[in-house]
Parts: structure tokens; C-alpha cells; sequence
């Protein structure tokens, strides 16, 4: 999983992100392709 400075470039990377807030910090989360894993916070 990999600490992202930008939400941005992370929601672009394939149609199927989702970006979830949990406990303060947001995350990204792709079920299809699970190495899109990210957060930030």
C-alpha cells in the first residue's frame, strides 16, 4: 500500500477506485485491481 501526497492522481488511476475516509485518514480502495491500494493521512 503505498502513502500518497495526492488524492488526485489516485482517482484517475482506474474507473473502479473508490476513495473511503476511515479513522481519519482516506484511503483508496479498487476491488478489481487490488495493487491500486493507497491512503493518505
Amino acid at each position: 500500500m503505498k502513502v500518497a501526497s495526492s488524492i488526485k492522481s489516485l482517482k484517475t488511476r482506474h474507473p473502479d477506485c473508490q476513495v473511503v475516509r476511515r479513522r481519519g485518514r482516506l484511503y483508496v480502495i479498487c476491488k478489481t485491481n487490488p495493487r491500486f491500494k493507497a491512503r493518505q493521512g
